[in-house]
């Protein structure tokens, strides 16, 4: 039997008479189990709020993007460019029959530039999109169609796909017939101060559709089919602006960011084609594309937990009187332990260990709470999230870690908070 242990028991769990000391005890064991709840629910909103600001950038934008280092360009017929295609294109598949058979990588050369267009009378910046055939039928692109339908062509006729805040600005419906007319300065002509707009570009195009971006980089964008922006930016077929790659049906790819997590292979690809590249372009993950975004998230949820990690820290201040008080009501059992050759460290061990109990049995019951109340906002949106969101209740994501991390910062702090009144007891 593990004597300090079991005295520290004795005390805790004693039925003997309640005294302002035990009171003492059981109001920090319950706040400090209020704090430890308070942890557990608020990552847990923080997790959810993550994984839905996630899910609404990762459910269109592209998994890898190939964008040049200096300048604006890329030259498909570059070697490392080709390369790091190659690279891409076979590490990212997945071989039949694996855990995600079927999926496909999709890379498609793309041209951007801000423009000026008109629709009717009214009049905007936006920024055009080039695309080639296909990129019309990736299915996280038309998930995300509020109006009308992802086609960039019928029959001959080339067709738009606007942003949602744009069209609203232009007051732009997919069913209207007027055309979208979209204007760039020449690369070649010179300026003409005279007829200024006989330096202009020009273009008319019915939009098909209207599509909801949530990230604030795509506000205001157009795809329109590439030779469309290749003619009007005055590109050549092997120009391009940036690669996009897409891995279609979940294949894996990437371990970094939400659920994308990578194998070797995919990993070993991305390492090669980096190299590849050298230091003419740079390869970006999701995260990377928005690492803003994710930085800020990461930051927020850090300092909220600092900050309930300082609360329970000052709650746990009353373990500290309780432990103190308890120390100087025992003393004549402490006498009597020292009488019996009991030494100094293995008493100060039993009311640490006492203390350190309250503490940890506060914060337990305050983690198995919060996991309840967790499990029921997630079951059945208890409380709901005002305002105009994806979602109507406030989401909830209980992740282990952080449940481990609630308990492991909680229990140091109660045994910081146990260990300063121990220091004083000692053979006298």
């Amino acid at each position: 039997m593990h004597l300090p242990s079991f005295i520290a028991r004795r005390y805790l769990f004693s039925k003997a008479h309640r005294n302002v000391i035990n009171i003492i005890s059981i109001v920090s064991a319950v706040a400090i189990g209020i704090g430890c709840m308070a942890l557990i629910i608020i990552l847990s909103v923080y997790n959810g709020f993550d994984n839905l600001v996630e899910s609404a950038y990762n459910s269109y934008i592209p998994d890898y993007v190939i964008e040049p280092a200096k300048g604006k360009t890329i030259f498909l017929s570059d070697e490392g460019v080709k390369a790091a295609v190659k690279e891409l294109q076979e590490g990212l598949a997945v071989e039949s029959g694996g855990r995600d058979a079927g999926s496909a990588v999709c890379i498609y050369p793309v041209l951007e530039e801000t423009v000026y267009v008109q629709y009717d009378v009214v009049q905007s910046i936006a920024r055009i999109k080039g695309v080639p055939a296909g990129y019309d039928s990736l299915k996280r692109l038309q998930d995300n169609i509020v109006d009308g339908d992802f086609e960039l062509s019928f029959g001959d006729l080339p067709r738009a796909v606007v942003e949602d805040g744009l069209a609203i600005s232009l007051m732009l419906r997919p069913q209207f017939s007027t055309p979208l007319e979209i204007y760039l300065p020449s690369r070649t002509e010179n300026i003409s101060l005279m007829m200024p707009q006989s330096s202009l570009l020009s273009r008319d195009i019915r939009p098909s559709g209207i599509i909801q971006l949530s990230s604030t980089d795509d506000k205001g964008i157009i795809y329109v089919p590439v030779d469309i922006a290749r003619e009007l930016m005055e590109y050549g077929e092997k120009e391009c602006t940036k690669i996009e790659v897409f891995v279609e049906n979940g294949a894996d790819a990437n371990g970094g960011v939400s659920e994308f997590k990578g194998s070797r292979k995919a990993k070993a690809a991305v390492s090669k084609a980096r190299k590849a590249l050298g230091e003419s372009c740079v390869l970006k993950d999701r995260y990377q594309q928005n690492e803003t975004v994710y930085k800020m998230m990461r930051a927020e949820k850090f300092a909220i937990y600092m900050i309930l990690l300082f609360v329970v820290a000052i709650i746990s201040v009353n373990l500290l009187s309780s432990l103190s008080m308890l120390i100087i009501e025992k003393k004549e059992d402490i006498g009597t332990y020292q009488a019996m050759g009991m030494k100094d460290s293995t008493i100060r061990k039993t009311f640490l260990l006492h203390g350190w109990l309250v503490c940890i049995s506060g914060a337990l019951v305050g983690i198995i709470v919060g996991l309840i109340l967790c499990w029921i906002q997630h079951r059945w949106g208890v409380i709901p999230l005002p305002g105009n969101f994806l979602v109507n209740s406030y989401p909830i994501e209980v992740k282990l870690t952080d449940v481990l991390l609630a308990l492991v910062s909680v229990a140091a702090v109660g045994f910081v908070m146990a260990y300063i009144p121990t220091r004083s007891i000692s053979r006298g």
